[in-house]
């Protein structure tokens, strides 16, 4: 296994662990104004990922690092040919951030609801466009002879890339809704379990879908076993769910998203960009990658403090593990 192959699945890896954190992030935030009832509720929900969303959001800090260092022309290429979708996807993440930062700093309803909108809108935009991201890159896009991408944000937006976008955010939606099932007590936490199966149930219809028709594109032996287990901890998860065994529920839909991205970056490999104009213009993770020196000063800086950061983050969840219960609302006379 060359250094290139190396970087190829820790940079997959480092996509498994954002999507699976920062997926029930999105969930819960998607489903503020869907479960939140009333204030207390709302604050509640925000409780659950309070202590760790601006945390989970450093793997795609981290992701993007990597692909630059490891493999600039994949980068280039990828940034400059999504600039407009990454654009918005960044739009919805800052406008995120900002509503939960900001959220309690005016005692005003108005403000409040305002704020909520902003989770949900911030939420549901980037669980849509990773999605539609993904999509494309396994499936491939237009590149030239100068590996430069020379479709638009309308080229993105096919039925496929499409498809991949419904299915990260009905994924992240039931992610979430477990988390919230975990974390919570009482009335909060029966609805997120009820919801959980309700949306779990569409979402697996999709997400076989969509990996059977990437399957049929750029299917291998070992993606096709992915794909499978996919299925079956998704399955596992509803199974869990039903039961009311929310912590085998959660574990069930973070295995189903983790395997989800190793499915696609099976599919993908050797490439990194496929290249739907002509086969010989795609990018693979040698004619994209940097240097061997490069790549191995950065195997040594990643050995040393991957396992500091595994660490602290893993203390970090240990810390907040108590589920937040909701306070009786006040009557105001």
């Amino acid at each position: 296994m060359d250094l290139q192959t190396i970087w190829f699945a820790l940079i997959a890896i480092l996509w498994v662990g954002y999507l699976v954190l920062e997926g029930f992030d999105f969930g819960v935030g998607i489903l503020l104004l869907v479960l939140g009832r009333n204030e207390a509720e709302r604050r509640a929900m925000l409780r659950t990922i309070g202590p760790v969303w601006d945390g989970n959001e450093v793997w795609v800090l981290v992701a993007g690092g990597a692909t630059f260092a490891a493999f600039p022309e994949w980068y280039a290429t990828l940034f400059s040919g999504f600039y407009l979708a990454l654009f918005l996807l960044l739009v919805g993440l800052i406008v995120r951030g900002i509503a939960i930062e900001y959220r309690n700093k005016r005692e005003d309803a108005t403000w409040r609801a305002r704020c909520d909108v902003a989770i949900a809108f911030g939420s549901f935009v980037p669980a849509l466009l990773w999605g539609v991201a993904f999509a494309n890159i396994v499936a491939g896009v237009p590149i030239d002879a100068h590996k430069q991408f020379t479709g638009n944000l309308l080229t993105l937006l096919n039925p496929f890339g499409l498809l991949g976008g419904l299915t990260t955010l009905l994924l992240f939606v039931t992610h979430g809704a477990v988390f919230l099932a975990l974390k919570t007590e009482g009335d909060l936490r029966a609805r997120a379990n009820r919801l959980a199966l309700r949306v779990g149930l569409v979402a697996a219809v999709v997400a076989v879908a969509f990996l059977a028709w990437t399957e049929a594109q750029r299917g291998s032996p070992a993606s096709i076993v992915f794909a499978v287990l996919t299925a079956g901890s998704f399955v596992g998860a509803l199974a869990a769910n039903v039961v009311r065994h929310e912590g085998w529920a959660f574990i069930g839909t973070a295995a189903a998203i983790a395997l989800a991205v190793v499915t696609l970056f099976t599919a993908l490999y050797p490439n990194v960009m496929p290249s739907s104009t002509d086969p010989a213009f795609s990018l693979t993770i040698h004619n994209a990658s940097s240097t061997d020196y490069t790549l191995t000063i950065m195997t040594a800086v990643a050995v040393i403090f991957t396992p500091i950061v595994l660490i602290y983050q893993g203390w970090t969840y240990w810390v907040f593990r108590k589920r937040v219960s909701v306070p009786p609302v006040s009557v105001e006379r």
